[in-house]
């Protein structure tokens, strides 16, 4: 004899609300299951660098808000845990092979940012309202254009993507890289040249290969005749130095300013902190040097910004002389352009 429960589940109704309540509780318990693997993780990797910095927030529970559980495999691309599509092309020394993988959260550290950097990239989407508009220098692929502007959209802002980029094969993979992650063209502004303060001419490394090197460095203040000689090289293109108030002047507000410029960042903000202070709400600084981390702080402490997180650059001591193995970070807030 069947028990009331199972003649109650032949109603269709009953057994629709029976199959959700299923669902649901399935699907709790398979978040409960990732949240428990994620928060054992720190402890399995507890000599990493990557989890020691300096917080006003938490950005662990940022990254794990943001995330999305429920990713598609795509083929061909390596998809993230924002649900960010990636070509493996982008960097194929660590990518090969990745294709039609989904990664996990990243914490600390995935093959190119720890907690830090995506705690601080992804605490100025919540600190946005109605619209978020990023300006990335020294773009690259499109990593934090694409990253962010996925995080933001998701919340429900209206989002525009500006980056800068000098290498000519990494900006064919960031104009690609959003398109493939669902961005139209009227909300992406890519420009070729050199990020700086001021305009002029700058020299910037040429390879033949996109994705070989991301760590090129400009040569400003070239002579005439070192700018020759650089033509006939065929080793350098001449690129135009694009100053901030170029790609931001249309726009009333910057939420997030990624600067990762190879050694340039102090000289940069020192060159622009009117600027800075007017333009821009939040400001993600990847650091090339301890000397640059002291300088940008003493800078903007002195200039109002109140840093949020900080992990210093990571180096390695070769015959007494410090060598930068990873990037330091710095998450600075600026109070003129934040209420609450």
């Amino acid at each position: 004899m069947k028990s009331l429960r199972d003649a109650a589940a032949l109603i269709p109704a009953m057994g629709r609300l029976r199959h959700a309540r299923d669902a649901l509780l399935a699907e709790r318990d398979a978040l409960a299951a990732r949240l428990y693997a994620a928060d054992r993780r720190p402890l399995q990797h507890a000599s990493s660098p990557f989890l020691h910095y300096n917080a006003c927030f938490d950005p662990v529970e940022v990254m794990r808000r943001h995330a999305v559980f429920h990713v598609n495999a795509t083929a061909g691309y390596l998809t993230n845990f924002l649900g960010v599509r990636i070509d493996p092309k982008v960097c194929p020394s660590i990518l090969a092979g990745r294709a039609g993988e989904v990664e996990p959260i990243p914490i600390p550290a995935n093959w190119h940012a720890d907690i830090a950097e995506w705690g601080a990239a992804l605490r100025a989407v919540d600190l946005a309202r109605h619209s978020f508009t990023v300006v990335e220098l020294g773009c690259g692929w499109g990593c934090w254009l694409n990253n962010t502007g996925v995080a933001a959209r998701r919340a429900g802002l209206d989002v525009h993507l500006i980056g800068v980029e000098a290498d000519e094969g990494h900006l064919g993979f960031a104009r690609e890289a959003c398109a493939v992650n669902g961005f139209t063209p009227d909300q992406v502004s890519i420009y070729r040249g050199v990020a700086a303060a001021n305009n002029g001419i700058a020299l910037f490394p040429h390879q033949h290969q996109p994705g070989e090197a991301y760590g090129l460095e400009p040569v400003f203040g070239a002579t005439e005749q070192e700018r020759r000689a650089a033509a006939e090289s065929g080793r350098f293109d001449e690129l135009p130095m694009i100053p901030l108030s170029e790609v931001a002047g249309p726009h009333a507000r910057v939420d997030l300013l990624h600067i990762d410029i190879q050694g340039g960042e102090a000289d940069y903000i020192a060159g622009c902190l009117p600027l800075l202070g007017e333009k821009v709400a939040y400001m993600l600084v990847g650091t090339h040097s301890r000397q640059i981390e002291g300088a940008t702080i003493a800078m903007l402490l002195q200039a109002g910004w109140r840093l949020e997180i900080e992990r210093p650059a990571i180096f390695a001591l070769v015959d007494g002389q410090p060598r930068i193995t990873v990037d330091g970070v710095q998450g600075w807030r600026n109070p003129a352009l934040h209420t609450a």
